[in-house]
C-alpha cells in the first residue's frame, strides 16, 4: 500500500500535494457477495450515507439480506424502505440471476477484472460504476479508475483542469499499475475539501 502511494507521489505532483495536505486515505474494504452488491445498487447516484440508511432499514426488517429473501419482497415494501421502482427491479434481477445460477458470485475472486466485468454487466442495473467499486472494494483490484464516479471526475477537473473523460483516461495511464490507489487519493481530497467523512 505504501509502495503504491510513494509511486503515485513520484509520478504526479498532485498526489504529493494531497498527501502533504490531508495525509493518506483509508483503503475501502467491503465483504464480497450479494449483500454488498445490493448496497452498491442503492448507492447509485445518491450519497453513501443516504444509501446506507435505506440499506439498514431493509436489513432491520428482513434480518438477512440474501437472494431468497429479497427476491420475494413486494415492490410496495421496497417503496416503504425508500427504494425506487427502478432500483427495486435491479435488486430483484440480481437476486434472480443468483437463484437461477446465471451467475456465481463465489467464483468471481478467481477471475480477472475483465472476466468479472463480463459476468456482472449482464445483470440488469449493474453497470460499469457498480462493477468498478465492487472490484476495488471487495476484490481489491489495484488498477482501476472509475470515471463513472462524479467525485473522481470533478476532482480531476479541479486539480488537473482536464474536462474530457477520454483525456482523463489518457492522462491517468501514468498512474498505472495503481489507478485504484490514485482514486482513493482523489476521493480523499474531494471529501476533505468539503469537510465530509464517509464510512465505506
Amino acid at each position: 500500500m505504501q509502495e503504491a502511494f510513494d509511486y503515485l507521489a513520484e509520478k504526479d505532483r498532485i498526489f504529493r500535494i494531497i498527501i502533504d495536505q490531508f495525509g493518506l486515505p483509508l483503503i475501502p474494504q467491503r465483504p464480497q457477495g450479494f449483500e454488498t452488491l445490493v448496497l452498491l445498487i442503492l448507492e447509485q447516484q445518491v450519497s453513501i450515507d443516504s444509501a446506507k440508511a435505506t440499506f439498514l432499514k431493509i436489513k432491520d426488517s428482513q434480518k438477512t439480506i440474501i437472494p431468497e429473501v429479497l427476491s420475494v419482497v413486494s415492490d410496495e415494501v421496497f417503496r416503504n424502505f425508500g427504494v425506487s421502482r427502478q432500483k427495486t427491479s435491479y435488486i430483484k434481477a440480481l437476486a434472480l440471476s443468483i437463484l437461477n445460477k446465471e451467475i456465481d458470485l463465489e467464483s468471481l475472486p478467481k477471475k480477472t477484472a475483465q472476466e468479472v466485468r463480463q459476468e456482472l454487466i449482464k445483470i440488469k442495473g449493474i453497470g460499469n460504476w457498480t462493477i468498478d467499486i465492487y472490484l476495488m472494494f471487495c476484490l481489491q483490484v489495484p488498477d482501476l479508475l472509475p470515471l463513472g464516479d462524479i467525485a473522481v471526475v470533478n476532482t480531476i477537473k479541479e486539480l488537473l483542469d482536464i474536462h474530457d473523460k477520454e483525456a482523463m483516461e489518457k492522462y491517468a495511464e501514468k498512474w498505472s499499475p495503481y489507478r485504484s490507489f490514485a482514486t482513493y487519493l482523489l476521493w480523499h481530497h474531494y471529501l476533505k475539501k468539503r469537510n465530509r467523512r464517509v464510512v465505506y
